[in-house]
């Protein structure tokens, strides 16, 4: 799986638009697949706490996935000196958190409120390492143009918003309705390269 001497790490996530990022900086990596609902393990369960602001949601999400990749790591014996990566994104709207769409019409609503207005999208990143655990953080600014009903509905029917924060996904089709953007576009993605290129260094895993 991994080349002796060279940097590499886990993954935890099961992510395709992550797994581009990281292969389009050079990094080498396996991934550590969770498992799915209704069987998902409490330490990363992504319901908000009460009151619990954006940044510090998905700092506390990132920080568990990494830490719960790292104990797999152990359980299943694999090269336990690569550290694990871990990420979480969301959405923050007027001061409301934004996830994922439930299904088709929760992802029609979503774009409906994300049409014409300024929302901002959250980015953490964590990687552990034994005791040792990291995290950086990405907040991106995001506009929308104004959306008709029938270009948002004919949005979701291409199945692209489903799995994706906010209902779209800005390397996708949904880059046909952001007109402005401030901060990391593949932040915006799902991984901020220049918050996890630094974390990477950090733990000497990116030359």
């Amino acid at each position: 799986m991994f080349a002796d001497g060279l940097p590499s790490i886990y993954l935890a996530s099961r992510s395709p638009r992550r797994c581009e990022l990281l292969a389009q900086i050079g990094v080498r990596f396996a991934t550590i697949i969770f498992r799915d609902p209704p069987r998902e393990d409490a330490a990363v369960d992504e319901t908000p706490l009460p009151g619990e602001d954006a940044p510090i949601y998905v700092e506390r999400l990132a920080r568990n996935k990494a830490a719960h990749g790292w104990r797999l790591v152990a359980a299943r014996r694999l090269a336990a000196h690569r550290p694990v990566l871990a990420a979480d994104t969301t959405l923050e709207l007027a001061g409301e958190l934004i996830g994922k769409p439930r299904d088709g019409p929760d992802a029609v609503r979503i774009l409906q409120r994300l049409s014409g207005k300024t929302h901002r999208v959250l980015t953490a990143v964590a990687i552990g390492s034994g005791e040792r655990l990291e995290v950086a953080l990405s907040i991106s600014e995001v506009r929308f143009r104004r959306l008709d009903e029938r270009e948002i509905r004919r949005y979701v029917a291409t199945g692209e918003p489903m799995d994706k924060a906010g209902a779209y996904a800005i390397q996708g089709r949904g880059a046909l309705f952001v007109e402005y953007l401030a901060g990391s576009y593949s932040g915006v993605m799902g991984l901020p390269l220049c918050e996890t290129g630094r974390l990477l260094r950090h733990f000497g895993c990116l030359l």
